[in-house]
């Protein structure tokens, strides 16, 4: 079992999520379409690595929560 109940999410009423994956991709492919494979491989190692230390944050307020219950 995940830290977080995804049974819990509920759906955003009148988001269009394929609308938003679509959004997504093009700003991404615009943001990569002129770099090199060593410039992407570069992008994407930065971005895991502020998502980490997001995630980190993220787990380290749950369990202070959780703790406090």
């Amino acid at each position: 079992m995940t830290k977080f109940d995804l049974s819990q999410i509920k759906p955003i009423p009148g988001f269009d999520s394929l609308k938003w994956k679509r959004e997504v991709q093009a700003k991404i492919y615009e943001e990569t379409k002129d770099m090199t494979p060593e410039e992407q491989r570069e992008r994407l190692r930065r971005i895991v690595c502020e998502n980490d230390e997001r995630w980190r944050e993220v787990y380290a307020k749950a369990d202070a929560a959780a703790q406090n219950k």
